[in-house]
């Protein structure tokens, strides 16, 4: 069963309900994609119904708004105490306390952020929504002189981004500080099967502009990204199914490499995979369909499918406009103008910034593993694309 909600549905994710069958859970999102007749759109009862009669029913959400859908209606599978775990960065952090005892992390009410004497907790470090998304309100403090301006950041995170999620995606009333693991970002779509088994469906690399970065704007997939991360990356998913025995569970895991290789986790998002349907990147780059995947239970024969690399890389880039700039100021984004600007674009997909603080999302080949596309953006401002009220 799917559960579509805000912000984003692809057409790719359309096409696969329909030509899969797959049963839909009705609400406004799901009446607004126009399904054919025949799609299996299903009230809540419906719903409530399969998953009782089918204690092995997979669900997949394309969104974390279902997240409170699921809450509320679904307490007898046992998914929303899962789904805590991971969602609740500090209670994610004390269930992975066994695997990584040295970690250090802290939770702070937002009440005591103002009085936080930050002397004793090690920097650099990472201060963040204990229950967030998008980034949303993630900051890096690498000294004392920093807080202060980190501080005002918070509240104004605080402020603009409590309205735009429900409080199961973000929710400011606690904060959590950890460690700042040095290393190469991964994100990786994953499920786990009706056995518990782990699948890897994708990794991408989080590409940044500077170690300071901690911005959504740039991630990449590759064959040599895959044959580097795909043992340890299934290992450490073995390790979290040991903790919490999941099955029939897809999520989206980021993690750190370390310079020894050690993989630690930073957080998982339960229940889906890539946000805004990015996930489907992976169907440009190795051909899987990781929807088809994750409800078929067809793992993909990675052995098969990095063979014969070319080099090529794929990248997802999240089209945002500059920090600085005011909303309500922007009139238009010049979406033509910004592809041709790439040797291989695979395909742009808007979004309404009136909305959500993005122009959209844009997927593009680099052809040999040439990154300059990529560095390029990761540094614009894209100023020259957008047109001003």
């Amino acid at each position: 069963m799917i559960i579509l909600d805000e912000p984003y549905v692809s057409r790719y994710l359309k096409e696969t309900i329909i030509s899969t069958g797959l049963p839909v859970l009705r609400n406004e999102m799901a009446e607004n994609q126009n399904f054919p007749d025949e799609t299996a759109l299903m009230d809540d009862a419906a719903c409530i119904a399969l998953m009782k009669e089918n204690p092995e029913q997979k669900l997949y959400s394309n969104s974390e708004h279902a997240l409170q859908w699921i809450a509320e209606n679904l307490a007898f599978t046992g998914l929303p105490e899962t789904i805590s775990l991971f969602k609740d960065k500090a209670a994610f952090r004390r269930l992975l306390r066994p695997l990584f005892p040295d970690f250090f992390f802290r939770e702070v009410a937002a009440e005591d952020l103002d009085t936080l004497d930050i002397r004793g907790i090690p920097m650099p470090f990472i201060i963040k929504p204990a229950v967030g998304f998008f980034s949303a309100g993630v900051h890096m403090v690498a000294s004392d002189a920093e807080w202060e301006d980190v501080l005002l950041s918070l509240k104004r995170d605080m402020n603009e981004h409590s309205s735009l999620f429900p409080p199961q995606v973000y929710n400011s009333a606690t904060w959590i500080i950890e460690e700042y693991i040095p290393g190469t970002e991964l994100a990786i779509d994953a499920c786990f099967t009706a056995d518990g088994e782990p699948v890897v469906l994708n990794i991408l690399s989080h590409m940044f502009s500077s170690d300071a970065d901690v911005d959504d704007k740039v991630y990449l997939t590759s064959k040599a990204i895959i044959r580097e991360y795909l043992s340890p990356v299934t290992d450490l998913l073995r390790r979290i199914q040991a903790l919490t025995g999941i099955r029939n569970f897809p999520l989206h895991i980021e993690v750190r490499v370390d310079e020894d290789g050690h993989v630690v986790p930073i957080e998982v998002n339960p229940m889906r995979f890539a946000g805004w349907c990015t996930t489907d990147i992976a169907a440009y780059a190795y051909g899987i369909n990781v929807y088809r995947a994750y409800f078929e239970e067809k793992a993909p024969d990675w052995e098969t499918l990095l063979t014969d690399d070319n080099g090529d890389v794929y990248a997802i880039l999240i089209v945002k406009p500059p920090a600085d700039m005011l909303p309500e100021t922007i009139e238009g984004f010049d979406y033509a103008g910004f592809v041709a600007t790439f040797a291989h674009p695979l395909e742009m997909r808007p979004v309404d910034f009136t909305s959500y603080p993005v122009f959209g999302f844009f997927f593009a080949k680099m052809e040999g593993g040439n990154l300059q596309e990529a560095e390029t953006f990761l540094h614009a401002d894209l100023r020259e694309f957008i047109s001003i009220r």
